[in-house]
């Protein structure tokens, strides 16, 4: 035995020669044409603060839903993403910084009507637009009156700009409301696309309670009905006589957006109005007219053209609503008052 482990030791060391000229040889071309010989794990550093604020919305979103647990109640309007994969615009789903970055020569505009005794929500809505709506960026307000008279200037900042338009007062409020579209069609096709990028079309009896800014701009964009944005779809007051151009069959749609606050790219707005002044016109002369005037003519269209952004209820509220302890900022809220007084 001894004797067979000596008669391979030359054998033996003749290969361990041949290993070590190897190993010298690929160490010799590595460091030649500096090719690693082991290379290194690459290192990403970890953003902390990035992920604090994914855990506190992710946090925020399970908060909402745990409150929710023991209730029978929808839930995808507390989503981030819908369905068709828009995104649902909660606090802490942007960054406002970048955002306001990518829109620091963007052209902005709010249109609003204030006609007959609704003349008296517009000051406190212009002033509490300059302190929350847009701030930073270039603003033009679209303000149509049948007082242009009446109407008090706010202090405005720089780049901020009122425009009043004179309009005729329709004797009901429900012709009132339908009329936006009619302005909103010509209004978007001969003047705003040539001053504006963006139009956020808003009722005038809100005023504006916490930051709204560039997050909410997009090609359409629409908000989610805070009556509703925990309801079945079935019980959507769409308008469900199939007699009307705003008709939308029971099973269609998705939420119930509220005509109060929407927005998008001029052009898009123009097709939307274009489409809801049409369906009106088209009622009219059928005698008829839609559950809901405009908004529901904006669902119907909605439904079919889907927003490629939703504005979560912190954009629209009514602290007389039940389920605020669910939205932690409250936007843009509707003014208390006598609907009857100051409709008629």
């Amino acid at each position: 035995m001894p004797g067979k482990w000596k008669s391979m030791l030359p054998a033996r060391s003749y290969g361990i020669r041949l290993l070590v000229l190897a190993i010298l040889f690929i160490v010799g071309f590595c460091m030649q044409y500096k090719v690693p010989v082991f290379r290194p794990k690459e290192e990403h550093p970890i953003n902390w603060s990035q992920k604090l604020v994914e855990k506190s919305i992710e946090l925020a979103h399970c908060e909402r839903k745990l409150l929710l647990n023991t209730q029978n109640k929808r839930k995808m309007a507390l989503n981030v993403l819908t369905p068709w994969l828009a995104p649902i615009i909660w606090d802490g789903t942007y960054d406002i910084n970048i955002l306001d970055n990518q829109h620091n020569s963007t052209r902005i505009g709010l249109f609003v009507f204030a006609v007959k005794k609704y003349i008296r929500f517009l000051l406190p809505f212009l002033e509490s637009a300059e302190r929350y709506f847009m701030v930073g960026h270039n603003v033009i307000y679209y303000v149509f009156t049948d007082k242009v008279n009446e109407v008090v200037k706010p202090k405005m900042a720089d780049g901020r700009i009122l425009q009043l338009h004179y309009v005729v007062s329709d004797q009901r409020w429900q012709d009132v409301s339908m009329r936006r579209m009619e302005i909103l069609t010509v209004f978007t096709k001969e003047h705003m696309a040539n001053e504006i990028d963006y139009l956020v079309c808003a009722d005038v009896d809100m005023v504006f309670n916490d930051h709204v800014g560039v997050e909410i701009l997009g090609d359409l964009v629409a908000t989610i009905h805070p009556a509703y944005f925990l309801s079945e779809k079935g019980t959507f007051t769409y308008e469900r006589r199939p007699i009307s151009t705003a008709y939308i069959p029971h099973g269609h749609g998705d939420f119930y957006y509220m005509a109060a606050l929407y927005g998008g790219k001029v052009d898009e707005i123009y097709k939307l109005s274009m489409a809801c002044r049409k369906g009106i016109v088209e009622d009219k002369k059928k005698n008829i007219e839609a559950v809901w005037q405009e908004e529901s003519h904006l669902n119907r269209y909605l439904v079919y053209n889907k927003p490629t952004k939703v504005l979560s209820p912190e954009y629209l509220w009514d602290t007389n609503l039940p389920n605020g302890e669910l939205i932690k900022k409250k936007r843009f809220l509707a003014v208390h008052k006598n609907h009857k007084e100051v409709r008629n």
